[in-house]
């Protein structure tokens, strides 16, 4: 029979650009560097193309890059047994914390007057949880950490 979960969490990154997004801001580089392209060729500074088409390519990888970091994965797990943290990330799953419910506690530090940085934390080992998420969902999500927490000792007792 399968644990009581108290909180279970995924947290995903914001992805503010779509790929229909993705492919309108490329398409409107290459041509604007295509057009400036000509001029330059045009007036004989054949260099400047190359490295306008070199801006379009690193562009594109770039973007690609922060494709495949949006699709990472955080995953919260609480029971009255255990709180688990589990990434995602190109396909691998693997368990990065596991810590008794009974011994774990959250911490809540601000770092500045907007920020927040919610951890948990298990003797001396810590792990900060929900990086991905803005300094008033960051700060929810403490509280909702805590609160899973004070349930799931609370049905072992």
């Amino acid at each position: 029979m399968a644990a009581t979960l108290y909180m279970d969490a995924v947290i995903a990154p914001n992805r503010s650009l779509g790929t229909l997004g993705f492919k309108v801001v490329l398409g409107a580089l290459a041509v604007s560097a295509a057009m400036i392209s000509i001029v330059f060729f045009i007036i004989g500074a054949w260099p400047a193309p190359l490295f306008l088409g070199l801006d379009v390519v690193l562009v594109y990888f770039a973007l690609k890059a922060s494709f495949r970091a949006a699709e990472r994965r955080e995953r919260l797990r609480v029971s009255a047994e255990q709180v688990e943290v589990i990434e995602e990330h190109d396909g691998v799953v693997r368990t990065v914390w596991t810590s008794p419910t009974a011994f774990t506690s959250v911490d809540m530090e601000a770092l500045g007057e907007h920020e927040v940085r919610v951890r948990l934390r298990l003797s001396r080992r810590r792990r900060s949880v929900g990086k991905a998420l803005s300094p008033p969902e960051r700060e929810a999500l403490g509280h909702a950490l805590r609160e899973a927490i004070r349930r799931a000792r609370a049905e072992r007792y």
